[in-house]
């Protein structure tokens, strides 16, 4: 079941690419990720929201939690403003592909901050994204 929210999120993430190179024209791309991350913030609280499981949720948390959350939210928000400052001067079709060498960094990053290992196919697909990525860029 996991393949399938995946997906969704590949789906979306192109997505996000054509809408905001349409959204950034002519304006700053810092504030075009303000004026996203916005709309993000309204849009996932009133998912958990109507979810009605915060207060639950939210006593759990612990502040090993708290860390990495907001360690992720810098990451998350470093990367966006990034990605649009890329796409305001690049091509979607060169910019989504290299931002997409992420996976292949993630699964470097799994292997030693987590102790995961990797497959054999795990590492091909991993390569084939790094000569990809390194084919868009040369």
């Amino acid at each position: 079941m996991w393949w399938i929210y995946a997906l969704l999120s590949a789906l979306f993430a192109a997505l996000t690419a054509i809408f905001a190179k349409k959204g950034i024209s002519h304006i700053d791309s810092d504030l075009a990720t303000a004026i996203r991350t916005f709309f993000i913030l309204l849009l996932t609280w009133s998912i958990a929201l109507f979810k009605g499981n915060i207060q639950e949720s939210m006593h759990s948390l612990s502040k090993q939690n708290w860390w990495f959350l907001m360690l992720s939210a810098a990451a998350t928000g470093l990367s966006w403003l990034f990605y649009f400052k890329a796409l305001q001067i690049g091509k979607v079709s060169q910019v989504a592909p290299v931002d997409k060498a992420s996976v292949a960094i993630a699964i470097i990053l799994s292997v030693i901050f987590l102790g995961e290992t990797v497959t054999l196919k795990i590492a091909l697909g991993a390569s084939l994204i790094i000569i990809g990525t390194l084919v868009l860029i040369i």
